[in-house]
């Protein structure tokens, strides 16, 4: 696997990670499996999938519980990144960014990850209620106490960005600009596929021209560009897919041509190419400072998204792929 450096404290870790949240939160319960998830990361790491992502508020706590008996027996062997500032309630999600909140959350997650530092510690979203800088600077004091190695931020979510009518990203940059004078941000983590390229617009270049390392969060589409999704299947009512405007039958239809392309691509380099692993070359090559993290729960999924490290797209790929029609179903 090939090896990326990402932010000022030069953090390396796999081109391609592994998005942990399938595993206990967000996709259909049913399907959670925690033997097939341990066997997952066991696998991940086996193939140099170094960065594992998760989040407190994933399951919540059961996720950075399933990866503490991973990480037991092979701590050495893994990038962990996790996340805080948001708390799960019955019916909703609320935000908390108090310093107090947040040095109490990373000792949780520590205990739960069964380490004693946790190398990327991503603020999952602001509080409105506490300026940034006042939890940013809490973050900074874990660094300093050696409980965790560099922070990083999530993008701020893109519906209510794009209802104000603003960049996708101006909310987020403008948060950046604020956090990074109090402490270096190591690492950004925002949405960036095929189907959704936004990011291109503003936030990739801004990080890249400062030395900010790029999570690619969900680049296979939350399983879409995958070509294994059959339009009208249906979703458990648990799973995120089934609030979701662009996995409605109609619009799963209607975005196929995408996938098409992708097939048309991954053809021209051999039959055992899937349309998974051209989605995640596109994104590895937009820049080396980016780093996808596809999530999965299964060991199948995690080996082809590792074999994606080796394919090398042309210019031709490149721009065709850029090229394919926009997704429809927006979140206007």
């Amino acid at each position: 696997m090939e090896r990326r450096t990402i932010g000022a404290a030069a953090l390396a870790v796999g081109a391609v990670g592994l998005g942990c949240m399938p595993m206990s939160w967000a996709y259909s319960t049913s399907r959670q499996r925690g033997d097939e998830s341990l066997r997952a990361v066991h696998r991940a790491l086996d193939l140099g999938l170094t960065l594992l992502d998760t989040a407190d508020m994933y399951g919540p706590f059961t996720n950075e519980l399933l990866l503490g008996r991973v990480l037991k027996e092979r701590r050495s062997d893994a990038f962990v990144s996790t996340k805080v500032g948001l708390l799960v309630g019955e019916q909703h999600i609320v935000a908390n960014g108090r310093p107090g909140y947040v040095k109490r959350a990373c000792d949780a997650s520590l205990r739960r990850l069964q380490t004693d530092v946790i190398d990327l510690y991503q603020l999952h979203r602001a509080d409105p209620e506490v300026p940034v800088e006042e939890t940013w600077g809490a973050m900074a004091e874990l660094v300093q106490a050696g409980k965790v190695r560099a922070l990083g931020l999530c993008a701020v979510g893109a519906r209510g960005g794009r209802r104000s009518g603003t960049l996708l990203h101006d909310a987020t940059i403008r948060q950046l600009q604020r956090v990074q004078q109090v402490f270096p941000v190591s690492a950004v983590e925002a949405e960036l596929s095929v189907w959704s390229p936004e990011a291109l617009d503003t936030l990739l270049p801004w990080c890249e021209a400062r030395g900010i390392g790029f999570l690619a969060a969900m680049p296979l589409g939350n399983g879409f560009l995958t070509g294994t999704l059959t339009p009208g299947e249906g979703f458990e009512p648990d799973d995120m897919r089934a609030r979701h405007p662009r996995f409605t039958a109609e619009m799963m239809a209607a975005n196929q041509p995408i996938v098409a392309g992708l097939r048309r691509v991954a053809a021209r380099h051999g039959e055992h190419v899937t349309p998974a692993q051209v989605a995640l070359a596109w994104v590895l090559a937009q820049g080396r400072h980016v780093v996808a993290v596809p999530g999965t729960k299964r060991e199948r999924w995690v080996t082809e998204n590792a074999d994606a490290d080796r394919l090398c797209l042309s210019a031709r790929d490149l721009t065709e792929v850029s090229g394919l029609p926009r997704a429809q179903g927006s979140w206007e």
